[in-house]
């Protein structure tokens, strides 16, 4: 490696930052005349172009080498970021159970799916490195996180519905609980999501080795190669107006949850893929990468749905996406 990974770091944010600065510049124009545009273009990239993307990248991986240490190494970065924040946020900042898996998830989460995949094209030269953590995060990780969230936001909503009903109203919540359709609701649902069913098509295509006709592919090819930059403008436009670390109560898990995501997430990348996978050149460069990428916008998403404090991720989400750039060019330094 060498001067061609930190120009191509360079390409990529440049790119990266074209869109999102024409994103905000539409939002502070109030284009489509002063309608909020935000909610209609993510309904079309969560239904419709995210999960062509993740089909159509996972359906041309090469399936044995993400599986094999790629996606493990990420799952692992993953795992010891998002418990070494728990552990801060428990023992520190005194943080309930919901508060400490908003800002885990925060520290731990990476932006693969717009911002990683032109890193990745341009600064490694292949998709690989995106692909093996988009089948950690989207398999494995992002599930864990939601069904947390989902225990956490009942639990929260029990209690306040004891508080306001009193004790002689105990018995109503616990039989709601035990309601078997509730339980498996809660269970399929974090496997639910549209990127997430995607994933698991386009591997299932890459395991049996199918060959889609044409007239299927190029429709699947167009809309998955639409939603990096649709998710871009819309995350340029969600910035315009935004304060962050406004709320004092939680400046302290904003800070921390980026502290982990810019410093010591990608000191954890290389440390798990380094020594314990054994990854070396190329691929411990992407991996290394990856880990340093900004927090994905889907931790907002999320917090948003389950009623937590989404100032937390979005926060960090608008702080890691600025502060990552220097970052990754050391990391192209420091590897190269």
């Amino acid at each position: 490696m060498g001067p061609a990974q930190v120009l191509g770091v360079v390409e990529g944010f440049t790119v990266v930052l074209i869109i999102v600065v024409v994103g905000y510049a539409a939002a502070a124009l109030r284009l489509g005349r002063g309608k909020d545009l935000k909610p209609a273009l993510t309904a079309v990239i969560y239904y419709i172009t995210n999960p062509a993307l993740m089909f159509i990248l996972l359906a041309e991986a090469p399936v044995q080498q993400v599986l094999g240490t790629l996606a493990p190494a990420a799952l692992a970065t993953t795992a010891v970021c998002g418990l070494l924040y728990a552990l801060v946020a428990k023992l520190f900042l005194r943080r309930n159970a919901a508060d400490t898996a908003v800002g885990a998830m925060s520290a731990s989460y990476v932006n693969a799916g717009n911002i990683g995949l032109p890193i990745a094209l341009y600064a490694v030269g292949s998709a690989t490195p995106v692909i093996s953590v988009l089948v950690a995060q989207l398999l494995i990780v992002a599930p864990a996180y939601l069904a947390l969230f989902t225990f956490t936001a009942r639990r929260q909503a029990l209690a306040r519905e004891r508080l306001a009903a009193g004790p002689g109203a105990l018995a109503a919540p616990a039989r709601r609980r035990r309601h078997p359709l509730a339980a498996a609701r809660a269970v399929l649902l974090p496997f639910a999501n549209p990127a997430t069913i995607g994933t698991v098509a386009g591997l299932v295509v890459a395991l049996t080795g199918v060959n889609l006709p044409t007239v299927v592919w190029e429709p699947l090819s167009l809309l998955g190669h639409a939603s990096v930059p649709l998710l871009l403008l819309v995350f340029g436009m969600s910035l315009f107006g935004q304060r962050p670390l406004a709320d004092g109560s939680v400046r302290a898990d904003i800070i921390t949850a980026t502290m982990f995501k810019i410093v010591a997430a990608p000191l954890v990348g290389y440390a798990v893929a380094r020594w314990v996978f054994g990854l070396e050149g190329e691929a411990l460069f992407g991996a290394v990468v990856m880990s340093a990428l900004p927090t994905a916008q889907n931790v907002y998403l999320f917090a948003s749905q389950f009623g937590m404090k989404s100032v937390v991720a979005r926060d960090v989400v608008f702080l890691t996406s600025f502060l990552s750039f220097p970052v990754i060019l050391l990391v192209a330094f420091w590897l190269a």
